[in-house]
C-alpha cells in the first residue's frame, strides 16, 4: 500500500475517534442535565392537544423555560426580519456549526490529510534514485529521437539505455520477460507489454508519454516542410499510438479519485450525522415546539438542511482551493491533466450526495429522542453509503469498473461515489454524467417529499421512538 494511503487511513481513524469521543462527552452532559432537570421537574405533565393530527405531549406550564428555550424564543422572534423564515433558520445552523469545536478540528484534520497526500509523493520523487529504463529499438530510429528520449528520461529521473532488437518478435519476448520497459518500433510506435500505469509494469508512465509525444512531433517534421501549412501540421501533431500486448491485472494508481472518495465519505458522514443529531436534540429539548409556533415544519426542516449544506459546501470549497494552491506552489502533477475535471465532479457530487442523504437523516432524527436511538438509526442509514464508498475505493484503486459498478453510478444512493470514479477514470461521457445528475436530482426531490411528511408527523410525538410503520399506517388510515 502506498504511504499516502496509510496516512489517510490513519487520519481517518483519528478523526472518527475524535468525533465519537466528543459525541460521547456531549451525551454524558445531556444525560446529567436531564437527570438534574427530572429531579427539579414535577412528577406529571398534562398532555397537549393533538398537533397536525398527531398526539403530542406539551411541556408543563409550571416549569419555567430554561436558557436554551429562551434563546430559541428570541431567535424564533427574529425569524423573517432579514432573510425570511428558511433563511434565518439556515443562518442559525451555519452559526452553530461553524462555532463548534468539532467543525474546526475536523477541518484542520482534512486539510492536513490533503496536504500530506500532495507533499508525500513530491518528497518521494525528490529522494528517489534514477530508475533504469531499458528501451528497445526495432528498425531504424533517428539520433534526434534517441537524444530527445534520453533528455526526457533525465528530466524524469530515469536512466535510459537503448537496446537494439533484431525483430519485432524478439522485442515482444523481451517485453514479456520485463527485460525492456518499452520498445520503439520503426520510429512510429511505442510498444509495451502491459499499461505503464500498472504497478507491475517496469515502464515509467511519464517517460512513455514523453517518448510518444516526441515521436509524434518527429513524424510530423518528416511529413511537413517549412511552409506555414506544414508548420501548422506540426503544431497540431498528436502523440504516437501506444499499444499494449496484454491488458494486465495489476493495480494502477489513481490518486485523485481515491483521496476524493475518502474525503467525500468523511464529509457526508459528518454532515448527515449533524443533521440527525440536530433534529433529535431539538425534539428532545422541546425547542422544536417553540420554533414550530412561529414557522411551519417544512420551513424548519428546509432551513436546517440548507444551513448545514452551506457549511458543507464552504468546507469542501476550502479543501479544494487549498489542494489546488498547494499543488501549484509545489509544482505537483497530482492535479494536472484531466484531474481538475475529476475534482470539479467530486465537489458537485458532494453537494448532490448531501442533498439526497440529508433529508433521509433529518426524517430519521425526528423519530428519535435519545442518543442510543440515534446510534441504532445511523447504521442502517449508512449502509448504502458504505456500499458505494467501499466499492468505489476498490474500483478507483484498480481502474477497472465492471457493469454492476456502472449501474450503481445511476442510483442516487451510490451515484456520488461511483460516478465520481468513472469521471476520474475517463469512462463516463458527458451525457452519462448528465443523466446520472438528473436522476439524482429527481431522487432527491422524491426523498425530500417523503422526509417532510415523516418529519411533520413524528417531530412532535414524544414518549418514545416513533416507528416508521406506525407513521405509514396512520397515513394509510387517513
Amino acid at each position: 500500500m502506498k504511504p499516502v494511503y496509510v496516512v489517510l487511513v490513519v487520519l481517518f481513524g483519528v478523526s472518527v475517534g475524535i468525533i465519537r469521543f466528543r459525541q460521547f462527552r456531549a451525551r454524558l452532559r445531556r444525560r446529567r442535565g436531564s437527570e438534574a432537570g427530572a429531579q427539579r421537574a414535577p412528577a406529571g405533565r398534562p398532555d397537549s392537544p393533538s398537533v397536525g393530527g398527531e398526539v403530542a405531549t406539551a411541556p408543563a406550564a409550571a416549569v419555567p423555560p430554561g436558557p436554551h428555550e429562551r434563546t430559541a424564543v428570541r431567535r424564533a422572534a427574529d425569524i423573517g426580519e432579514r432573510f425570511g423564515d428558511v433563511g434565518q433558520i439556515a443562518m442559525r445552523e451555519v452559526t452553530e456549526r461553524v462555532r463548534s469545536r468539532i467543525f474546526r478540528v475536523g477541518t484542520i484534520i482534512v486539510l492536513v490529510a490533503v496536504a500530506l497526500a500532495i507533499i508525500i509523493p513530491e518528497l518521494d520523487k525528490s529522494s528517489s534514485r534514477p530508475t533504469p529504463q531499458a528501451v528497445g529499438v526495432v528498425g531504424t530510429v533517428s539520433p534526434a529521437l534517441e537524444h530527445l528520449v534520453a533528455a526526457a528520461g533525465k528530466g524524469d529521473k530515469d536512466k535510459v539505455r537503448f537496446v537494439t532488437e533484431s525483430s519485432l518478435a524478439r522485442a515482444q519476448g523481451a517485453l514479456r520477460a520485463k527485460k525492456l520497459a518499452f520498445a520503439i518500433v520503426g520510429g512510429s510506435e511505442v510498444l509495451l507489454w502491459e499499461p505503464a500505469s500498472l504497478s507491475s509494469s517496469p515502464a515509467d508512465p511519464t517517460l512513455v508519454d514523453d517518448a510518444a509525444e516526441y515521436l509524434g512531433v518527429l513524424q510530423a517534421y518528416r511529413t511537413a516542410g517549412l511552409t506555414p501549412a506544414q508548420a501548422a501540421d506540426i503544431d497540431n501533431s498528436k502523440s504516437a499510438p501506444v499499444r499494449t500486448l496484454q491488458s494486465g491485472s495489476g493495480h494502477s494508481t489513481h490518486v485523485v479519485p481515491v483521496i476524493g472518495i475518502i474525503l467525500m465519505f468523511v464529509m457526508l458522514s459528518q454532515y448527515c450525522t449533524w443533521t440527525l443529531i440536530g433534529v433529535m436534540q431539538e425534539k428532545s429539548s422541546r425547542v422544536v415546539e417553540v420554533l414550530l409556533a412561529t414557522v411551519r415544519p417544512l420551513q424548519l426542516l428546509a432551513g436546517k438542511v440548507l444551513g448545514i449544506g452551506l457549511v458543507a459546501l464552504g468546507q469542501a470549497t476550502l479543501v479544494v482551493a487549498f489542494a489546488l494552491l498547494l499543488a501549484e506552489g509545489l509544482g505537483s502533477d497530482v492535479l494536472k491533466g484531466d484531474q481538475p475535471l475529476a475534482v470539479a465532479a467530486l465537489l458537485l457530487w458532494l453537494v448532490l450526495g448531501y442533498a439526497f442523504y440529508c433529508w433521509l437523516y433529518a426524517a430519521a432524527g425526528s423519530t428519535a429522542e435519545r442518543q442510543d436511538q440515534i446510534q441504532t438509526l445511523a447504521l442502517p442509514l449508512s449502509i448504502p453509503m458504505l456500499i458505494g464508498y467501499v466499492y468505489s475505493l476498490t474500483v478507483a484503486s484498480s481502474g477497472s469498473p465492471d457493469t454492476f459498478f456502472k449501474v450503481l453510478a445511476y442510483l442516487p444512493p451510490t451515484a456520488p461515489f461511483c460516478m465520481s470514479v468513472l469521471v476520474a477514470l475517463g469512462q463516463a461521457t458527458w451525457w452519462e454524467f448528465l443523466a446520472s445528475v438528473l436522476i439524482s436530482i429527481a431522487g432527491t426531490v422524491a426523498m425530500a417529499v417523503f422526509a417532510a411528511r415523516i418529519y411533520r408527523r413524528a417531530v412532535l410525538h414524544t414518549g418514545g421512538r416513533v416507528r416508521l410503520r406506525e407513521l405509514l399506517a396512520r397515513s394509510g388510515q387517513r
